[in-house]
């Protein structure tokens, strides 16, 4: 279950940069998780609501905001439909994953004084 250990390192980089500004308390936090990243929602929330307790994060929000799979061609840019064959149909090059195996803090809401 590797959302514990993901949980663990969000919390680790949200106190380091709430620290850094001085930050009196964390409200919420917003991430993006890819589909093809490999992480379930159910356990990502479950692993955050097991982890922030004693933490600035402790009464914190977590938005979780789930990217879809994306294909392009790297060579002449054309989106590539989610179940067709990996190639470009314009000039034939491999296809290249656009998006959806990112895991991203986006936003950190804080209060500082």
């Amino acid at each position: 279950m590797h959302e514990y250990s993901i949980i663990q390192a969000l919390l680790e980089r949200v106190e380091h940069e709430a620290h850094a500004r001085g930050a009196l308390s964390v409200s919420r936090l917003a991430v993006r998780i890819g589909e093809l990243s490999g992480v379930e929602q159910r356990l990502l929330e479950t692993a955050y609501e097991t982890f922030r307790e004693r933490t600035l994060c402790e009464n914190a929000a977590l938005d979780v905001t789930f990217v879809p799979a994306r294909w392009g061609c790297p060579a002449c840019g054309v989106d590539i439909p989610s179940g067709a064959v990996l190639s470009c149909r314009d000039c034939g090059s491999a296809a290249r994953l656009v998006q959806g195996e990112e895991i991203m803090l986006d936003r950190i809401e804080m209060e500082v004084p």
